[in-house]
Parts: C-alpha cells; sequence; structure tokens
C-alpha cells in the first residue's frame, strides 16, 4: 500500500482517493490533533508532510518558500484540526485544500511585495530632480539655504519646500496647491536657479 509519505515525490502532491484505512487513521489523527496530542500530531506530519511540501512545491517552484509554506500548513492543522468535517471529504483532500490555499496566498503575497517596490521606484523617479536641483541640494549649507529661500517669491519658496523637504513629486505639489504640474515645474525650476544665483553656485 502506497502512503503519502513514499519516496516517488513527483505524484506525491496530487490529492489521490486515499485508501480506507489510511483516511480512517488521519481522522483518528485529526481528532487527537483537535485534543492536543503533539504524538497524534507528529504521525500525521510523518504521513501527510511529502504531499504537503510537494503541493507547495508545484505552486511555488522554490523549495525555501514551499518548505516555510509547510510548515504554516501545519501549524494551521495544529491549530484548527477541530474544524475537520469527515461528512465534508476525506482528512487528506481537507489537507491538501489547506495547502494549496496557502502557497496560492504565498504567491500573492510575493507578488504584492513586487509590485510595491516598483511602484515605489517609479514614484521616487517621478520626483525628477534635474541636474540644477542635484548640483544645488549638493553643496548647500544649511544656513544659506535659509537665507537664500528668503530672496524666492512666496509661491517659488512653497513649491520648493514641498518638493524639497517635503519629498513630494511634482504632481503631488501641484495637488496640494491647485496648480498645474507645468506651472510647478517652472516654479521649482526658476526657484532653485535663482537660490543658485544667491548662493554663488556655478
Amino acid at each position: 500500500m502506497e502512503t503519502p509519505n513514499a519516496p516517488n515525490s513527483e505524484g506525491s502532491a496530487a490529492v489521490t482517493d486515499p485508501p480506507a484505512d489510511l483516511s480512517q487513521r488521519l481522522s483518528a489523527l485529526l481528532a487527537g490533533i483537535a485534543r492536543g496530542d503533539q504524538a497524534a500530531f507528529a504521525e500525521f506530519y510523518q504521513l501527510t508532510s511529502r504531499r504537503v511540501f510537494g503541493m507547495a512545491r508545484r505552486v511555488l517552484i522554490d523549495p525555501e518558500l514551499s518548505e516555510d509554506t509547510t510548515q504554516e500548513v501545519f501549524l494551521q492543522v495544529w491549530q484548527n484540526a477541530a474544524k475537520f468535517d469527515p461528512q465534508a471529504g476525506s482528512p487528506l483532500s481537507w489537507l491538501m485544500t489547506i495547502s494549496h490555499r496557502r502557497a496560492v496566498d504565498k504567491v500573492r503575497s510575493s507578488q504584492s511585495s513586487t509590485d510595491r517596490e516598483a511602484k515605489y521606484g517609479a514614484s521616487t523617479q517621478e520626483i525628477d530632480h534635474d541636474s540644477v536641483s542635484d548640483e544645488v541640494g549638493s553643496r548647500l549649507e544649511a544656513e544659506a539655504v535659509v537665507r537664500c529661500l528668503g530672496t524666492l517669491t512666496e509661491t517659488q519658496q512653497e513649491s520648493v519646500r514641498l518638493a524639497y523637504y517635503g519629498g513630494l513629486t511634482y504632481r503631488e505639489v501641484a495637488e496640494r496647491l491647485n496648480a498645474a504640474v507645468p506651472t510647478i515645474k517652472s516654479r521649482i525650476r526658476d526657484g532653485l536657479i535663482r537660490l543658485k544665483t544667491c548662493l554663488g553656485v556655478s
């Protein structure tokens, strides 16, 4: 009789109809786990862990992520064994459903993280610090900046402060000041040029 822990891992991730005695044994072990029986949990893990890992590996490919997901699945089994309903299906089907959902959640989580990093990269590039602002920003001392900011018009000061002290993009500055993006870009660039002249940056 082939058990889920057999070495042929290629087919181990598939949910096949388990022998009746195996289903009965797994059901009994789940009942024990629901009562906090660690020995039952250890046996359940030994009988099913390769199938869980195989399912995770099929979805995630990466072996380390698959191992992490396998551990998360069995943690969920330990915490939720009492929720298993033998009338709804076999214990192995219940376990594989949990495994598949966990693996898919891991994929979505990884994709979400990648999307956030890409979005952050795009937003930082949107700030569009031109050569004038880079030159000024790298050579100015705080006192001189404050003094020379006073030579700008009020609208230039506000735009420059929001962009380079508030860290906002041109679009965000425009929204904050209720002005068009080209207008904000013009204000900031003119303001930076005046700062450059005031500070004697060549």
